[in-house]
């Protein structure tokens, strides 16, 4: 098997979504599928060519095995933990109006908040060129938050980037709580992505200009801010460089961050210049918003190419 350029860990749960518009009360019928931040990156940059291994814990069920065949079938390379003392934690989205979405979480003790240290394999992240993580796997437990510093070292140690998606979620935890946990984590990592308001989280009253002098103070070379339709912009020392975002009727808008991180991860590792990773991540972004669920949107770099065209035929013949 040839090995991974990135590697990323965290939980994948399964996911019920509503097929109509409406509330939740009044839905008739279901679609089940599998969501999670690290996961649909790495399904995203598996689909832009990208060798990249995700690691989780998911329960011994049916669910649990459902997470780990959809995310193998997308190319990724999952190393999957069955947890016979937890269950696979449960996501269930509705849409209660056509211009908006509602996200219940099912997860408190569940298997993938019970990732440990332990169950990082020797040579796994040393084998790749990048790890990737999330703040979300940071607020699920205290062994979960152990495993992404374990993972950070072991990159550390082996020389690999290390790129950290703030993705604040408050049904985990305060801004309070998670400003000092994400800080820490924000400030070990060498590109940081986030909004503006995940920014002003981690350091309460500074703008996000201000944010990523702190962080690229504490050792952070990248910071990327990401400002959904708007566009997105990278902050390096000295430079700032702007990219608009890409005009669309969005459907459904989650998981458009982990496409962006995705874009901009493949075109890092690609060698593109920095215009041209905006210009892909931002795309990917948009183009994930185009379908119902986390990552069934996710491009290939076909799609990618034609979306870009914007006078290509919009019918296939």
């Amino acid at each position: 098997m040839t090995s991974p350029s990135v590697v990323t860990l965290g939980e994948t749960m399964a996911l019920m979504r509503t097929t109509e518009i409406g509330s939740l009360r009044h839905a008739h019928a279901m679609a089940l599928g599998i969501g999670g931040a690290e996961s649909n990156v790495a399904i995203g940059l598996a689909r832009l060519g990208v060798a990249v291994s995700w690691l989780g814990r998911v329960g011994d069920d049916s669910l649990g095995e459902r997470v780990a065949r959809d995310i193998r079938a997308e190319g990724v390379d999952a190393r999957v933990i069955a947890d016979a003392g937890a269950p696979t934690g449960l996501m269930v989205k509705e849409r209660p109006s056509a211009s908006s979405t509602a996200v219940q979480y099912y997860r408190a003790g569940s298997a993938g908040s019970r990732l440990h240290p332990d169950d990082l394999p020797d040579g796994w992240i040393a084998a790749a060129s990048l790890l990737h993580l999330t703040g979300i796997t940071a607020l699920l437990s205290e062994t979960a938050r152990a495993a992404l510093h374990a993972a950070i070292d072991r990159a550390r140690d082996a020389g690999a980037t290390v790129t950290f998606d703030i993705n604040y979620r408050s049904a985990l935890a305060s801004a309070e709580t998670a400003g000092p946990v994400l800080r820490e984590l924000a400030e070990r990592a060498d590109i940081v992505f986030g909004g503006a308001e995940e920014f002003a989280i981690l350091y309460p009253g500074l703008s996000a200009d201000e944010a990523a002098d702190r962080l690229r103070s504490a050792g952070c070379a990248t910071v990327v801010l990401k400002r959904g339709a708007a566009g997105a912009s990278v902050l390096t020392d000295g430079s700032v460089v702007d990219a608009p975002g890409f005009s669309i009727d969005p459907i459904d808008t989650v998981g458009a961050g982990d496409a962006f991180v995705a874009g901009y991860l493949s075109a890092l590792l690609d060698g593109l210049d920095v215009e041209r990773t905006l210009q892909r991540a931002n795309a990917c972004g948009a183009m994930a918003c185009l379908v119902p669920g986390d990552w069934e949107a996710a491009p290939s770099l076909r799609d990618l190419e034609r979306f870009l065209d914007g006078d290509a035929d919009p019918v296939r013949r």
